[in-house]
């Protein structure tokens, strides 16, 4: 305890320490007592001590903490790196693997392209081969069509030939006044012929379309009456059956002929009709009589339709129309008309039907004459040609015109003198 402490301690509790002894060491020194400035400043100092102790302790975390970021951000560095490394090292060893198996695929596309090449050399080898072969007998064999086309063709001339030089010697010989010959007996019936199907037809529509023949309520329904009888006088004399009808331009009414004769020849028992639509570039016949959609008249030519689906005979009506009357009608317009109707195919399918069908008289609605060279084309297939000819229309050098392109060789029939066709019929487009 220093002076001070005793002083206080006299001054509160007073004397009651026992009096040292004469023996005990005298007090140190009372040191005299900071000022206030100095404790200030000694306390100051040490503050600031302090402060730069723990700043230098800061900064010296901080800059371990910096070199132990900078020593991660290195070891992190290095991984990446090394992954990187790693990453190009497989994907060179990937593409090298790739490139491998693209070559040896290349290599085995190319010796299968090589072996496809030579399979399909071979194979076209033997196709060239075959198509020659087929090209050979294709040729033989219309080579012989033609020829028995040929021979056809001149038999039928020279019955042509005989027929027309009998009926001159006929008509030297057999007076004017000669009786009308005998009636014909009814046609034998033929399954074809039977199993061909029916269709009904509209009198009003038939009316609206000036079929006259129908309803016989027009007075000229006589005038086919008279053409229907003459023809067929004509071609009993000569042996025919094959009648062309056409004109020498549009719109002289040669369709509305054709039906209007062709429904007057049915109420005939004796005589089986077939009209057929031939007028391939601008088929009506079927729109006249009522009909859509009636099929190709073409594909019946080249022989891919059997007749009897193509044709169709008159079923039951109210016109009174015989039902021995049958119809090819055409709702296909052919691009290759004359070519078509010149076809070898076409000959042989109407030798068919004639010989199946055994009709009697066979219509042809041809186009006009003057257009194009369908008539010409249709020639051998027909035994002579009824002309119409559209009054006020047709003029003398389109009918000698007509008989020229036809020759000398082609027996007119007749000829029709009509205003037009069918109001209510379109025109024709050639």
């Amino acid at each position: 305890m220093n002076m001070v402490d005793r002083r206080k301690f006299r001054r509160k509790f007073g004397r009651t320490e026992a009096p040292a002894p004469e023996t005990q060491p005298e007090d140190p020194p009372i040191e005299p007592l900071e000022s206030r400035e100095t404790r200030l400043a000694r306390r100051k100092a040490e503050t600031e001590a302090a402060a730069a102790a723990e700043e230098a302790a800061r900064k010296a975390q901080e800059d371990e903490a910096r070199r132990k970021a900078e020593a991660k951000c290195k070891a992190e560095d290095a991984r990446r790196a090394a992954e990187r490394l790693e990453a190009m090292q497989r994907q060179r060893a990937e593409a090298a693997r790739r490139k491998r198996e693209a070559e040896e695929q290349a290599r085995k596309q190319a010796e299968d392209a090589a072996r496809e090449a030579e399979l399909r050399a071979q194979q076209e080898a033997a196709r060239e081969a075959e198509a020659a072969r087929s090209a050979e007998a294709a040729r033989q064999e219309d080579e012989a069509r033609r020829a028995a086309i040929a021979e056809r063709r001149e038999e039928r001339r020279k019955a042509r030939e005989d027929a027309l030089r009998r009926a001159q010697e006929d008509t030297e010989t057999v007076p004017a006044a000669a009786a009308a010959p005998e009636p014909k007996p009814a046609p034998q019936a033929t399954p074809l012929w039977d199993a061909l199907p029916t269709f009904a037809v509209d009198a009003r529509h038939l009316e609206r379309n000036r079929i006259v023949t129908a309803g016989r309520q027009d007075p000229a329904h006589a005038a086919f009456d008279v053409l229907r009888t003459r023809l067929l006088q004509a071609l009993a004399d000569n042996g025919w059956k094959r009648v062309a009808i056409t004109s020498p331009t549009k719109d002289c009414g040669k369709t509305f002929t054709a039906a209007n004769l062709a429904i007057s020849l049915s109420r005939q028992e004796t005589c089986r009709t077939l009209l057929l639509d031939c007028d391939l570039r601008r088929p009506t016949l079927h729109k006249v009589m009522g009909l859509r959609n009636p099929g190709s008249m073409g594909d019946m030519l080249r022989g891919l339709v059997p007749p009897e689906r193509q044709l169709a005979r008159l079923g039951p009506n109210d016109i009174h129309a015989g039902q021995n009357i049958a119809f090819g009608f055409n709702g296909t317009v052919e691009p290759y008309a004359s070519e078509l109707l010149q076809d070898p195919r076409t000959e042989e399918t109407l030798n068919a039907i004639e010989k199946s069908l055994a009709p009697d008289v066979i219509l042809f609605d041809l186009p006009p004459a003057l257009y194009f060279d369908d008539v010409m084309a249709f020639r051998p297939q027909f035994d002579g040609v009824l002309l119409v000819i559209g009054g006020g229309l047709t003029t003398d050098k389109e009918v000698r015109e007509v008989e020229r392109r036809l020759g000398d060789n082609t027996p007119l029939l007749g000829t029709v003198l009509n205003k037009a066709e069918g109001t209510n019929l379109r025109k024709y487009s050639y």
